[in-house]
C-alpha cells in the first residue's frame, strides 16, 4: 500500500534506533489501548512530550528567581585575620623630642582581628526589575505554549501512526480471506487437472497466483509489524512491550466535515499564540529600555562586630565593638555613551520583525487550511470511489467464481476478477488511509484537533 510504502524505510530506522538505545529493562506487559488510550499513554510517556514539561517546570522557576531580586538580601559573614607581621605606621620624632623631619616606625594594634557582618537590602524601586518579571511570566507563558504544542504534534503523530496500523490490520486480513479464495480454487483445479477435466497450463496459472497471494500476506505481515513498532515509537513504550490496537476499521467513522472558514480565529493556533507571546516579549524588551532612565532606590543596613585579641580567644567573653549602618542607595543614569538609546532602536526592530513574523503566520494558515481542506475533499471523493470500485470488484468475483462452479465460466475469468478485487482492496485501503489523514491534517490546521 501506497501510505505504508512510503514510510517503510523511515520505521526500519525507527527500529533499529529504538532497539540499539533499549533499556535492559524490558517491558513485557501487553497493552489493549483504543486510538483515545494511545494517545494519553503518549501524551505521559513520549520523550519530547516530557521534556517540553520539565522546560516548562523549569521556566517557573525561573520566575520565582526573578521575583526572588525584588525580596529583601540578608547576607553574613566572619573573618579572622592573624597578622604575622603587625602593620608599621611612621610618627614625626619631634612630638618625642626628637629632631623635626624625623619619624619614629611604631606598630599598632593586636595579632588577631576579627570581624562578624550581617547585612540586609531592600529594591524600593526599580522599573527595569518590575518589567522583568512581566518578562519571565511571558517566558512561563512561552514554554506552557510549547507544551501545547508538542501535545498537538505528538497526537497528530501518534493518531496517523495508529491508522497505519489499522489499515494494514485490515488489509492483512482481506489478503488472509483472499489466499484462502485462492488456495480453494487451486485445490479444485488440481482434482479437475488429475481427472483430465482442465490442461495443467491451468492449474499452473492458479499455483502462480496463489504464491504470489502469499508472499504479498507475508510482506504485508512484516509491514504490520513495523508500523506497530513506529507506533510504540511515538508513544514513548518499550518495544519488547506487547501493543494490541482495539479500534476497527469497521468501526471507523469517517465524515469529512468542513468548516466555514469565518468561523475560525487565528488564535485558535497555537503556532500563533507562541509568535504573540514573543512579540509581547519584544514589547516589554523595549519598555525595560526605556525605564532604566529612572532612578533604582534601594534601602540597606549593615550590623557589625569587631574584636582585637593579643590571643586566639575570640570565643572568650571579651568585648566586641560594634559597628551600625544605615542607607539609603539611588542609583540615576546620567550618560552612557547612547548605548541605551540604540538598545531601543534595536528593540523596536525587533517588535516590527515580531510583527511580521505574526503577518506571515496568518497567511502560512490561511495556505495550510486551504491545502488541507482541497486534500480532504479529494480524498473523500477518491474514497467514495474506490469504496464502491470494491464492492463491484467483489460483486464480478462472486459471479464469476459462480459460473466456473457452475462449468460455464474459465478460471482465467475467475483469477482475473480475483486480481481486480485485489487491487480495488488495494486502492480503498490506500484511499482510506489518506482519507484519514487528511482529516487529521485538517482539524490540525484549524487548530481543533481532539481524540474523542
Amino acid at each position: 500500500m501506497k501510505p505504508t510504502t512510503r514510510i517503510l524505510l523511515s520505521i526500519a530506522f525507527l527500529a533499529s534506533y529504538a532497539q540499539l538505545n533499549a533499556q535492559d529493562k524490558k517491558d513485557t506487559a501487553t497493552y489493549n489501548f483504543t486510538l483515545k488510550q494511545s494517545v494519553d499513554y503518549a501524551l505521559q510517556h513520549n520523550t519530547t512530550v516530557l521534556n517540553a514539561r520539565l522546560d516548562e517546570l523549569a521556566a517557573t522557576q525561573k520566575v520565582k528567581e526573578v521575583i526572588g531580586i525584588g525580596l529583601p538580601q540578608i547576607d553574613g559573614s566572619f573573618q579572622v585575620q592573624n597578622f604575622l607581621d603587625i602593620p608599621t605606621s611612621l610618627i614625626p620624632a619631634e612630638i618625642f623630642g626628637g629632631p623635626p623631619g624625623a619619624f619614629i616606625p611604631v606598630q599598632f594594634g593586636t595579632k588577631y582581628n576579627a570581624t562578624t557582618a550581617f547585612g540586609a537590602s531592600q529594591l524600593v524601586f526599580s522599573g527595569s526589575y518590575i518589567l522583568g518579571v512581566k518578562a519571565s511570566k511571558v517566558y512561563q507563558d512561552l514554554a506552557q505554549k510549547n507544551t501545547a504544542r508538542t501535545n498537538i504534534e505528538t497526537t497528530a503523530e501518534v493518531t496517523k501512526a495508529y491508522y497505519t496500523v489499522m489499515v494494514n490490520a485490515e488489509r492483512k486480513k482481506l489478503l488472509d480471506a483472499n489466499l484462502a479464495r485462492i488456495a480453494k480454487l487451486r485445490d479444485d483445479t488440481k482434482a479437475l487437472y488429475e481427472n483430465g477435466f482442465v490442461e495443467k497450463l491451468d492449474f499452473d496459472r492458479i499455483t502462480v497466483t496463489y504464491n504470489n497471494a502469499a508472499t504479498e500476506v507475508a510482506n504485508v505481515q512484516r509491514l504490520l509489524d513495523l508500523s506497530l513498532v513506529l507506533l510504540k515509537y511515538q508513544m514513548g513504550m518499550d518495544q519488547s512491550a506487547n501493543l494490541v490496537i482495539l479500534d476497527k476499521i469497521a468501526d471507523l467513522q469517517f465524515q469529512p466535515e468542513i468548516e466555514l472558514t469565518n468561523k475560525f480565529a487565528y488564535s485558535n493556533r497555537v503556532e500563533y499564540q507562541l509568535l504573540e507571546l514573543q512579540l509581547r516579549g519584544r514589547q516589554l524588551q523595549m519598555r525595560a529600555e526605556r525605564v532604566g532612565y529612572l532612578p533604582t532606590i534601594a534601602v540597606f543596613g549593615s550590623l557589625q562586630a569587631q574584636a582585637f585579641r593579643q590571643e586566639f580567644d575570640f570565643f572568650a567573653r571579651k568585648r566586641w565593638f560594634p559597628i551600625t549602618v544605615v542607607g539609603l542607595q539611588v542609583n540615576l543614569p546620567i550618560f552612557d555613551g547612547g548605548q541605551r538609546h540604540y538598545r531601543i532602536q534595536q528593540a523596536k526592530i525587533g517588535i516590527a520583525k515580531a510583527e511580521n513574523d505574526l503577518l506571515f503566520i496568518q497567511r502560512t494558515i490561511d495556505m495550510q487550511q486551504t491545502v488541507a481542506r482541497v486534500t480532504l475533499q479529494n480524498a473523500a471523493a477518491t474514497l467514495a470511489a474506490q469504496k464502491a470500485n470494491m464492492e463491484l470488484a467483489q460483486s464480478v468475483y462472486d459471479v464469476t467464481k459462480k459460473k466456473y462452479e457452475q462449468g460455464v465460466g474459465s478460471n482465467i475469468e475467475v483469477l482475473n476478477a480475483e486480481t481486480s478485487l485485489k487491487e480495488a482492496q488495494t486502492n480503498y485501503f490506500s484511499a482510506l488511509y489518506d482519507a484519514v489523514t487528511a482529516k487529521v491534517d485538517y482539524d490540525k490546521s484549524m487548530g481543533n484537533l481532539t481524540i474523542k
